[in-house]
């Protein structure tokens, strides 16, 4: 058996650095970029929320109130997002794995999206089954940001 070890598919190595316009060398991001999209019924202007693979976190109208904001996880969230956004299950918990339908009205729905190509919703209705990992990421990332996992 053969290890290989940090090397990726595109020859670099994780955690590589690249240089920038400068010429100083800055480290690549290593991990996943995420984003939530929250509305409370069909007629209530979206949420918006990116967490960028460093834990930078930049919302739109997060809390419903209006205002955008921006902040940082915690070293030690970032790096728990980070795990839960590696996990394969999550591509057992999108919306085509799981033949998702939308149940209830008026109820607030949540939709992350993490490239390449996974999108994961759920709603805040009685009875509702969460998908887990993408559940828990949901939880972390609203309860770090003024975002809101409940209407």
């Amino acid at each position: 058996m053969t290890a290989l070890t940090g090397c990726s598919l595109f020859g670099r190595a994780e955690g590589a650095t690249t240089p920038d316009g400068a010429g100083a060398v800055s480290p690549t991001p290593v991990g996943r970029r995420v984003s939530l999209v929250q509305q409370l019924g069909p007629d209530s202007p979206a949420r918006t929320l990116e967490v960028d693979p460093t834990g930078r976190w930049q919302c739109r109208d997060c809390a419903g109130d209006g205002v955008d904001s921006t902040g940082a996880l915690t070293p030690e969230q970032t790096q728990r997002l980070q795990q839960m956004l590696a996990d394969p299950a999550l591509a057992k918990e999108t919306d085509e794995a799981r033949h998702y339908k939308q149940g209830c009205i008026d109820a607030l729905t949540s939709t992350l999206l993490i490239p390449p190509g996974l999108t994961i919703t759920t709603q805040d209705c009685p009875g509702e089954p969460k998908p887990p990992v993408a559940y828990q990421v949901l939880l972390l990332i609203t309860q770090a940001t003024p975002a809101e996992d409940k209407g």
